[in-house]
């Protein structure tokens, strides 16, 4: 199994696609007023927005993006005017973290965790 496609409700898909371009996702699908699908700059994934009249409240929703060189990431998104919760910190999982929110509150998280992505010291043993 591979995950490949996220989708989250946004209210308003005019203001939410030119965040999600400015986080470098490409627009492949746009189908105002209901829907916009964009590709991942690398790989094959793919992240979509569905239109709602109104966001669900308490949904919880949390969108983790890696980047392979988070801080020069986030210096280039706020000189675009891009605003963040929590610049880049080192987490105690071993994955260096930022924190923002797109235009309807789904909580984003830009990440840097290189090998502990995968295998944190932590991780269980799966040939055991």
């Amino acid at each position: 199994m591979n995950l490949n496609q996220i989708t989250v409700p946004s209210v308003d898909l005019k203001v939410s696609i030119p965040f999600y371009e400015k986080l470098g996702l490409k627009l492949i699908v746009k189908a105002l007023p209901h829907y916009a699908r964009f590709q991942s700059p690398k790989g094959n994934a793919t992240f979509s927005l569905h239109q709602l009249n109104e966001f669900p409240a308490n949904s919880g929703i949390s969108i983790y993006f890696e980047c392979e060189d988070l801080d020069k990431q986030v210096d280039q998104l706020i000189q675009q005017g891009i605003q963040f919760d929590m610049l880049p910190k080192d987490q105690n999982w071993l994955w260096r973290e930022a924190r923002l929110k797109d235009p309807d509150g789904n909580q984003l998280i830009l990440y840097f965790a290189g090998e502990n992505r995968l295998n944190p010291p932590w991780r269980i043993n799966l040939d055991e």
